[in-house]
């Protein structure tokens, strides 16, 4: 006899509703899909300093959001949890700056607050599930030990992508998250919101600070830290040192592993791990010694270069930035390529070609690696080839992952430009886009 349908149970589900179009589409899904829907607005931040739009952005958000959740049909709900987003949030990007690194606030909003703090409200108000407006998705399995797996993957929409944002979740937070428009774009979005009626449907997306906004960093910054003047060095490059980096040479050009002269390989197997798909991949044998230097960023003292110039303090600062410093008569636009806290020294570089910009590598802390996959662990002296990235929006890149003893080493198929400390690394599969890990450069 032919299996008998199951019958159709609905979910009770919070929508952290936040007055965008995004999660105003997750929330009409989920209500349209026959789910049992409330609206879930937190409010994260008072202070307006820094801002650059205006004093009351988050009372405006509110409003739509209780418009938006009125036209559903379901009920709203406010909570408050701008005491937990300082202390875990906005307290750490100060720390992290403070150290001269640059942190993605973003991340760790997903991590401390989305999917921890406002999930935890959210469960008390007696819903199983939490669903926002991000693009991935996510699917789950059962292993052979009888345990559910579950996997966040890219979305479908690649401009609009948000994976990345998530790569701080553990297996207990995805099991109780939901991302409804995973597998559509962002045109669409805006074509139900509009065909819905729903008031976010033509506003325009966020930006900045997750729930702070659009802010002036110095001055944001200056809450906690302050100005300290100091010194702009200007590195110089040579054309044939430059070479390497141009978007010709990049587009076309040699391999890590290539310029690693007569280096033994070994073999990546054909496994899920590995995410090697038709022949066996062949992987550099490297010491710990090699990925130590491949991975080091660099590092200059004021005799390397020319003193041009003076800025506010190097916490304000970071890697690959090109505005702020108002320093002219170059012809290519400036960018900072080192930040010497300890001497309050900024090192800058010419044009987009400058070698100070680009790294072959990155090494992870084994404290600071995190594994969304815990069963797919990497264990010392093992090496897998994954695609990854170290910012939101930059497409994937093929590298190289080795754990060693001390930490765990990303080498690139070609020089990534401005990786910086602070800044989060993600590995995704080659198969299906599968996020696996991150962790903090």
């Amino acid at each position: 006899m032919p299996d008998t349908p199951q019958p159709f149970k609905p979910l009770n589900i919070a929508v952290g509703l936040s007055g965008g179009v995004d999660s105003s589409v997750a929330a009409l899904l989920l209500k349209q899909a026959g789910h049992n829907v409330i609206a879930l607005f937190m409010q994260n931040w008072h202070d307006t300093t820094g801002t650059l739009h205006g004093d009351c952005e988050w009372e405006e958000d509110k409003v739509v959001a209780e418009m938006v959740a009125k036209k559903i049909g379901i009920p709203f709900h406010f909570v408050d949890l701008s005491a937990t987003y300082r202390k875990r949030v906005v307290d750490y990007m100060f720390s992290e700056y403070e150290k001269g690194r640059t942190p993605n606030p973003d991340v760790l909003c997903n991590r401390e607050i989305k999917f921890d703090a406002f999930m935890q409200c959210a469960l008390e108000l007696g819903v199983d599930y939490v669903a926002t407006g991000h693009y991935c998705k996510k699917d789950e399995f059962v292993n052979e030990k009888g345990e559910t797996i579950y996997r966040i993957l890219a979305g479908d929409d690649k401009n609009k992508d948000q994976s990345y944002f998530l790569c701080q979740l553990s297996q207990e937070q995805l099991s109780r998250a939901l991302f409804p428009i995973g597998d559509i774009d962002k045109p669409e979005v805006r074509r139900l919101a509009k065909e819905a009626g729903l008031p976010s449907a033509e506003k325009k997306d966020s930006q900045g600070i997750c729930f702070v906004g659009k802010v002036d960093l110095p001055v944001f910054l200056q809450q906690k830290l302050k100005p300290k003047e100091g010194k702009v060095v200007e590195i110089f490059a040579t054309e044939q040192e430059r070479e390497p980096y141009t978007q010709a040479a990049l587009k076309a050009g040699e391999t890590v592993a290539d310029t690693i002269a007569e280096k033994g390989t070994v073999a990546a197997a054909e496994s899920p791990e590995c995410n090697v798909s038709g022949a066996a991949a062949t992987i550099p044998a490297l010491s710990t010694e090699e990925l130590e230097k491949l991975s080091q960023p660099h590092k200059y003292k004021p005799s390397d270069g020319k003193v041009i110039g003076k800025h506010i303090g190097a916490q304000f600062y970071t890697i690959g930035q090109r505005k702020g410093l108002n320093i002219g008569g170059h012809k290519e636009s400036i960018f900072i390529i080192s930040i010497d806290i300890e001497h309050n020294t900024i090192y800058v570089g010419e044009g987009h070609s400058h070698p100070g910009l680009y790294r072959k590598g990155l090494k992870i802390d084994n404290s600071e690696v995190h594994w969304i996959r815990e069963d797919l662990k990497m264990q010392v002296g093992e090496s897998r080839r994954y695609l990854v990235r170290i910012r939101y929006r930059q497409p994937l890149q093929e590298a190289t992952l080795y754990q060693q003893p001390d930490g765990l080493y990303i080498i690139f198929d070609k020089p990534q430009r401005g990786i910086s400390p602070g800044q989060f690394a993600a590995w995704y599969t080659h198969q299906d886009e599968e996020m696996i890990g991150s962790g903090v450069i």
